[in-house]
Order: C-alpha cells, then sequence, then structure tokens
C-alpha cells in the first residue's frame, strides 16, 4: 500500500470479499429474506445491546491486533536502505463473528465465510478495494490464524460483550510506505594524484 491507509484497504478489501459470497447465498438459509450484511466493528460496537453492525443476519469483522511481520521486516527494511522510503510490513488479526437469530443461522453464516476465504486466501488486482491505491504486485493472503481458546477468551473479556463463537484470521502482508523519501547522502569525492619521482625533482 503506498501510504498510511493500508490498514483500512486491507480490511475494506476483504470485507469486499465476504459480502459478494454472501449475496451469491440469497435465498439460502440463513439469507433466505435478508442478506447477511459484513461489517467491520469497532470495540464499542460489540455492545451487549445490540447495534446496527451486529443486528442479524450479519458477519463482522473485528481487527483486535496489528503487528509487524517478523519473517520480512528485515527485507523490506534492506529495500528501504535502497529506495530510501521507510516500508512497514504488517500483519492484521482478525475475530470474524456470525450474529444470527439461531445457533443454525450462525454456524451457517460462519461456514460460508471459511468456505469462502478458503476459496480465495489471496487477495490481489480486481480483489482489492479499488478505492485505494494499490501497487500493481501488491496482494494480501488471508489464513486461519492457530489461536487458542484462552487467547480468544481473553479477547472477549476486555470487549462489552459476552463470549461468542468467532474465527480468528491473519492477514498479511500489508505494507505501510513512508510517504516521502529520505534525502541521499552527500556524496564526498576524493581525487588522488601520483607525486613527482626524486628523479624528476632532481631534473627539475
Amino acid at each position: 500500500m503506498a501510504d498510511f491507509q493500508g490498514i483500512a484497504a486491507a480490511t475494506s478489501s476483504i470485507r469486499r470479499l465476504l459480502e459478494r459470497c454472501c449475496d451469491a447465498q440469497r435465498g439460502v438459509a440463513p439469507v433466505r429474506d435478508h442478506t447477511t450484511r459484513v461489517n467491520a466493528v469497532r470495540t464499542d460496537d460489540m455492545s451487549p445491546d445490540g447495534t446496527a453492525e451486529t443486528s442479524p443476519p450479519a458477519l463482522t469483522l473485528f481487527l483486535y491486533r496489528i503487528d509487524f511481520n517478523k519473517s520480512l521486516r528485515a527485507a523490506w527494511s534492506a529495500i528501504g536502505h535502497q529506495d530510501g522510503e521507510s516500508h512497514l510490513p504488517l500483519d492484521l488479526h482478525f475475530l470474524l463473528t456470525a450474529w444470527g437469530s439461531s445457533a443454525d443461522d450462525e454456524y451457517r453464516i460462519l461456514g460460508r465465510a471459511m468456505q469462502c476465504l478458503e476459496n480465495t486466501p489471496i487477495l490481489s488486482g480486481p480483489l482489492l478495494d479499488p478505492a485505494f491505491a494499490w501497487r500493481g504486485t501488491e496482494a494480501v493472503q488471508v489464513c486461519l490464524e492457530d489461536l487458542s481458546n484462552e487467547d480468544v477468551m481473553r479477547i472477549f473479556d476486555s470487549l462489552p460483550v459476552d463470549y461468542r463463537l468467532s474465527i480468528p484470521y491473519v492477514a498479511r502482508v500489508v505494507v505501510i510506505d513512508g510517504g516521502e523519501r529520505r534525502p541521499a547522502p552527500a556524496v564526498t569525492r576524493q581525487v588522488r594524484g601520483l607525486k613527482p619521482s626524486v628523479a624528476e625533482d632532481a631534473g627539475a
């Protein structure tokens, strides 16, 4: 991603993909009459009283953690040394949560979301939200994250809502560029000449 909007751009691209998958299932339970809405939510949106974002049937993407990609940090630092621009590779950690009128509805919503991301694990080209400035070679990989039940429970302990069945996913690699190039260091030139020999000095 060319600028600071990388986090928002990746989240929006994932949401659009899931939205299209849910639209394709219209007429199939639990969306016989209503299409499942896919929303990116904040902590405040995870309310025990419900919000417009979590009104059934809905699938929410909750970004609970952002971390730098440890595998590619060094490689992108090397690139930044060459092109004079900073590059920060990030991993985005999401919880996908279904909101339905029954347990069966929620299972179907989650099943459809997992099927969609398994079928299309890499978002590139037209799958990336065109509202943002992507590089031609840029892509975002979305895959299941190995998160323990204890870790998931700990996340919900910090939310204003009781635990709900949720699936952890990680999106990588989202790169945030510095936005401006660092000035190149001044070049120092040293000119060396040949010293006159002793014989030349004597002839002079």
